[in-house]
């Protein structure tokens, strides 16, 4: 399943979000440090010290100076603040949110504190409560784009469309004048152009760029064998772990090169943490670390090449990726679209989720692979399925399917969806069920647009082996736009269900249409919602066609192509392999484009 979107950091706002927070001068952490060591007594110093800390990505110290201006100041708001926000960044959800719901109630007009609470509320699993938060932070301050962002995006998630094409309105418009303060991330959710993701996604680089101190040069290799090192949140039970697995172990049997891994999150214990870590040569642990030490922990695997695997996509660190640890970086898979960051030389794309045009807004060189750019796990068993009836299903009728994230079903795509059932007597649509009232909103919307709520059956997050299984059961999966299916659509096609697409114009829009064509199916690919409307009514009101296609991705599945990993992994060399040889040779970084090994 895709990921949810989430914020980048919550280092980094406290500047516009907190207004009282300080930007960040020549070596903020020490001239912090020694001002507390001057006036120990004093809490505001101590509260600034937390800030600098947190924004250095030290959460253990940022909550510990919180707490000791606590202990000098009791009840202080931003003091409070602060040490919700480091219990975040720790993980500690809800002790989070206890610290800033103490923190709002002592500042009740105080719109960071607020977008704060909404944060941590989010993972402590308060969704709605989330919501009201955001709504409060808006409503105190109204005009400001970044807390305008933050509504949307979880309204979004809730499928609560009250007043969103106004917000989606404001957050483009900060975009347009130049307003740093949007997340990349979300913004990928809005109806924009790539042009626009560029700029946003500038805007936010710049912003990280500010706060950091680049590292000198790093050492150009002369080795033969190549060190590729990965840098993710994702090392798990997570959708960036489930695609990566099986390629890692092929690249590691390929013997093409040597592996670091540095995880961002802690270990879960999972099967697939376990695979990851034998496909490793080294798995480098920076979970909660500051971002000075992972960077020098880079630079000490002393790689060629470094791939970011998270981006903006949240729970990421691209304030490392600024200090340029690796002499080459490269943008790949967690975050569908350009970094505009220039300190990301490469973005590892293909031919139709990227093609030339859109390239052209991506301020990475293009490195094309000759297949699909997204991965999968080919060592996944698909059980049986189970009972119709198990899973909420009629025993007759099509199974339409949706499985993508609640964010992104819109009003737009929601409608198209609509349509095709209105034209399908008998059919359902299989949706994830959302977070907090999401489920119950879009049942709403379904009779608004005339169609009975049970026609909509929501299935809750399954474990990876038992969704594919319930996948089974699902004649054809419905897409979405802008954002649409990706690491879901893979798992759709790896179980046997077609998935029908209409490509956009941004690499968000897109993932789907390259699993499509990677896989022979781009008859999948449609041009428009009316041609999308139309194929999948034809489909859905003939079973034996839809049989067909069925059968037919089932067999194209295990051909040599989408699902090969072997030659992911030699293709994937090769690029690097050129990456690598071009910078050797004092060529700056350019299109790439080897064919296949």
């Amino acid at each position: 399943m895709t990921a949810r979107p989430r914020r980048a950091s919550m280092a980094g706002h406290s500047a516009t979000a907190l207004p009282m927070a300080q930007q960040p001068h020549p070596d903020p952490r020490t001239e912090a440090r020694l001002a507390v060591q001057r006036t120990p007594g004093d809490a505001m110093a101590w509260i600034l010290l937390s800030d600098i800390e947190l924004q250095a990505g030290d959460a253990r110290n940022g909550a510990g100076a919180a707490q000791r201006a606590l202990q000098l100041a009791p009840g202080h708001p931003e003091a409070l603040a602060r040490l919700g926000r480091g219990l975040w960044m720790l993980g500690r959800h809800a002790d989070a949110v206890q610290a800033l719901r103490a923190a709002a109630r002592n500042a009740p007009g105080h719109a960071g504190i607020a977008v704060w609470l909404g944060h941590a509320l989010e993972d402590a699993g308060e969704a709605e409560a989330a919501n009201d938060a955001y709504a409060r932070a808006h409503a105190l301050a109204p005009d400001h784009p970044q807390i305008a962002a933050y509504l949307l995006a979880w309204r979004r998630r809730l499928c609560d469309w009250r007043g969103i094409d106004a917000l989606s309105r404001q957050v483009r418009a900060a975009v347009a004048s130049g307003d740093a303060a949007i997340e990349p991330f979300a913004f990928l959710s809005e109806d924009a152009s790539a042009a626009e993701q560029l700029a946003c996604a500038r805007l936010r680089a710049n912003a990280v760029a500010a706060q950091v101190r680049v590292l000198p040069p790093a050492p150009v290799r002369t080795s033969a064998r190549l060190r590729v090192g990965f840098m993710s949140n994702g090392f798990g039970a997570h959708p960036t772990g489930l695609l990566t697995a099986a390629f890692f172990e092929a690249l590691r049997a390929h013997d093409a090169v040597d592996i670091h891994l540095f995880a961002l999150n802690v270990d879960d214990g999972s099967i697939i943490r376990r695979r990851l870590q034998a496909s490793a040569h080294a798995l480098h642990e920076v979970a909660d670390r500051p971002h000075a030490e992972i960077a020098g922990r880079i630079r000490e695997a002393d790689l060629d090449v470094l791939f970011d695997l998270r981006g903006w996509g949240g729970g990421g660190r691209p304030e490392v990726l600024a200090m340029r640890p690796a002499p080459l970086q490269v943008n790949w898979l967690a975050y569908p679209g350009t970094s505009g960051a220039p300190w990301i030389d490469y973005v590892l794309a293909d031919r139709v989720v990227l093609p030339g045009e859109l390239a052209a807004h991506h301020s990475e060189q293009p490195a094309w692979l000759p297949r699909c750019f997204q991965p999968s796990d080919t060592r996944r068993d698909v059980p049986p399925a189970p009972a119709r009836a198990a899973c909420g299903l009629p025993e007759t009728g099509t199974v339409f399917c949706c499985f993508n994230n609640s964010y992104k079903l819109n009003p737009a795509s929601f409608a198209r969806l609509m349509a095709v059932l209105r034209q399908v007597p008998g059919s359902v649509l299989w949706l994830l069920s959302g977070p907090g009232d999401a489920d119950g909103r879009l049942r709403e919307a379904a009779r608004a647009g005339g169609i009975a709520a049970d026609r909509l059956v929501f299935m809750p997050k399954q474990p990876q082996a038992a969704y594919l299984a319930r996948l089974q059961l699902a004649d054809l999966f419905l897409d979405c736009n802008p954002y649409n299916a990706h690491t879901t659509a893979s798992d759709a096609l790896w179980a046997g269900c077609p998935v029908l697409t209409r490509p956009g114009a941004t690499f968000a829009a897109r993932v789907a249409a390259s699993l499509n064509h990677h896989l022979g199916m781009d008859d999948l690919n449609v041009d428009d919602d009316a041609a999308f409307v139309a194929l999948a009514t034809a489909l859905g009101n003939d079973p034996a066609r839809l049989a067909a296609l069925r059968q037919r991705v089932v067999a194209l599945r295990d051909t040599p192509g989408l699902f090969d990993m072997t030659g992911f992994a030699r293709d994937f060399a090769r690029i690097v392999a050129a990456m690598v040889a071009r910078q050797r040779r004092g060529e700056a970084p350019g299109p790439l484009s080897p064919g296949p090994g």
